[in-house]
């Protein structure tokens, strides 16, 4: 076979390829309106694809960005590593929902549905079952479409004699989403 004609054949089948990745799409945004077939994940998070150099934040450098300064993008750590979530400005900015946990490591109250007493970084005392759950939020905010890690928080060290953070009474049964 021919330089020429192995050519033609290459470029035919990128042609055809071309067509067949944009009938693809297609086809998903007139079945699904969505050209990813309804995928709403971390792949479909440009951040995913552009890695940035992480910031390293001190306690009250994070407080900074806890959603009443609408200059300033909103941010929030779980077991020291932080996240933008300036795209849920209206959960996580002033008067949200999840206000509470913006602008701080609040990796406690996540498991313990007390939205007041544990908004700390400490998990010393929780369950094996309360500790997969702070995995579990972590993991969320990791795999969510439109927040991303940032950086990590380096946190004071809790002091030897530290109590345990107490039980709460008046923890909340339903968690944040």
């Amino acid at each position: 076979m021919s330089n020429k004609k192995q050519t033609s054949l290459l470029s035919q089948g990128l042609i055809g390829l071309s067509w067949l990745i944009l009938l693809f799409f297609l086809a998903s945004y007139l079945v699904t309106e969505s050209w990813t077939w309804g995928y709403r994940g971390k792949w479909t998070n440009i951040h995913t694809y552009i890695p940035r150099k992480e910031r390293i934040f001190t306690e009250q450098e994070l407080a900074q960005y806890d959603g009443t300064d609408p200059t300033k993008p909103i941010y929030l750590a779980i077991d020291g590593d932080v996240f933008d979530v300036t795209e849920g400005g209206g959960w996580y900015g002033k008067g949200g929902s999840y206000h509470h946990f913006s602008g701080k490591d609040a990796a406690r109250a996540y498991v313990t549905g007390c939205f007041k007493e544990h908004l700390t970084h400490d998990l010393r005392g929780l369950s094996e079952d309360q500790l997969k759950g702070v995995a579990h939020w972590k993991k969320f905010y990791q795999q969510h479409h439109t927040y991303h890690k940032i950086g990590r928080v380096l946190h004071d060290p809790l002091p030897e004699d530290a109590p345990l953070p107490k039980p709460c009474a008046s923890s909340v049964g339903k968690k944040p989403s």
